[in-house]
Order: C-alpha cells, then sequence, then structure tokens
C-alpha cells in the first residue's frame, strides 16, 4: 500500500481514492526531508567505518579484534535488532488498519527489544574498560567505540521515539499526524538495523577471521 493511500484509509476507510488527498504534500515533503536526514546519516557512519578500516589494526601493542570480540555476543545482538524490525514493521500494519491497542503493543515490544540490545552493547562495553581496553588504549578502539558508540546513540535517540509515540497514540489516537511521524520512526528504525548488520559484517565478523 503507498503511503498516500495508507494515510487516506487511517483518515476515512471509505474515502474515494481517487480524489487528491490535502495531506498528501505535508506527508511527501515530510517524507522527504527525512530522508534526506539519512542521507546524511549515511555520510557520518560512512565517515567512521572509513575511519575504522585505517585504523583496525592500528593496536598500539594492545589487543586486536580477534582477542576482543566474541562474534556469539554480536550475533545475539543481530538477531533482537532484527526482530525489533519486525514488531516495528507490524506497528506500522496496525496503524494501518486503525488498530490503536495493537501499536502500542508492537511499539512496546519494540522498545524492548531495542533495550535489550542497548543493554547488551553497554554490557560489552563495560568489559572492555573493565579489562583496561577503554578507547584511549589504541587507535583501532578508538574507532571501534566511536563507531558501534553511535549507532548505539541512535538506538537511545530511537526508544525515547517510542516513548513519545506511545503517548502522543494513546492521547490523540491515530489520525494523520500520528500516521506521519509513526511512518517517519519506522524509517528510522529500519535504517539502524541496516546499519547494524554492517557493522555486524565489517567489525565483529571479519574481525574475527
Amino acid at each position: 500500500m503507498s503511503d498516500f493511500l495508507a494515510i487516506h484509509h487511517v483518515q476515512d476507510p471509505n474515502a474515494d481514492t481517487s480524489t487528491p488527498d490535502p495531506h498528501q504534500d505535508t506527508f511527501s515533503k515530510t517524507y522527504l526531508g527525512f530522508w534526506i536526514y539519512l542521507m546524511t546519516d549515511c555520510l557520518l557512519f560512512g565517515t567512521l567505518f572509513a575511519t575504522y578500516a585505517v585504523l583496525h589494526n592500528s593496536t598500539f601493542g594492545g589487543p586486536s579484534s580477534k582477542e576482543l570480540f566474541d562474534l556469539s555476543d554480536a550475533f545475539a545482538e543481530t538477531m533482537i535488532l532484527l526482530c525489533s524490525s519486525v514488531t516495528c514493521g507490524l506497528a506500522m500494519l496496525s496503524a494501518i488498519w486503525d488498530k490503536k491497542s495493537w501499536i502500542i503493543g508492537w511499539l512496546l515490544f519494540t522498545f524492548f527489544l531495542g533495550s535489550s540490545f542497548l543493554f547488551l552493547e553497554i554490557q560489552e562495553f563495560s568489559h572492555f574498560v573493565h579489562e583496561g581496553n577503554d578507547w584511549t588504549k589504541s587507535a583501532f578502539l578508538s574507532s571501534f567505540f566511536t563507531l558501534v558508540g553511535t549507532h548505539g546513540l541512535h538506538i537511545l535517540v530511537g526508544l525515547f521515539w517510542i516513548v513519545v509515540m506511545i503517548g502522543q497514540i494513546l492521547w490523540q489516537g491515530i489520525n494523520i499526524t500520528t500516521f506521519r511521524r509513526l511512518a517517519i520512526f519506522s524509517l528510522f528504525w529500519h535504517f539502524l538495523d541496516l546499519i547494524w548488520i554492517f557493522i555486524f559484517t565489517f567489525v565483529y565478523l571479519m574481525g574475527v577471521i
């Protein structure tokens, strides 16, 4: 279903979709603006990936990625985040079907999975720091903490966004504005999942080979 039809369905399930939707232009502009933001975020992560690629062998006598990384933990984080992407998508489908309680339920599930991912990531960072392998130990660790930490910061922003979305849907219900905001959040969350796939592959998987 297109974004236009989805909005029209939320506003009035029996509406004539052959006529122009007065909200379509606003939705399209908002979506375009957010895509532009995501492109700038791609540049940010691209720079961090390039930095890590250059510095990942600069251990300064410290441990390398093979000695530090536990692939099982990274795989668990990946599965959790992929599952959260599914629950986020189900929240969007529930919005199209105008199921308020379902939306809140799937958003809460997404929040739980996102929080679990962030907990595991912080636990990994804490373990490294506890063993004396913090971001000041080597250029490799500085680039690693910056890249993975930046993604984790985006996840934290996403979790706050979920809380705000739940509050708005409880207060306002499903309307043009809340649907648009939910659609943009979904785009943001799926983007973070995609970035993590690259991190898992480029940093963790290749780091232990």
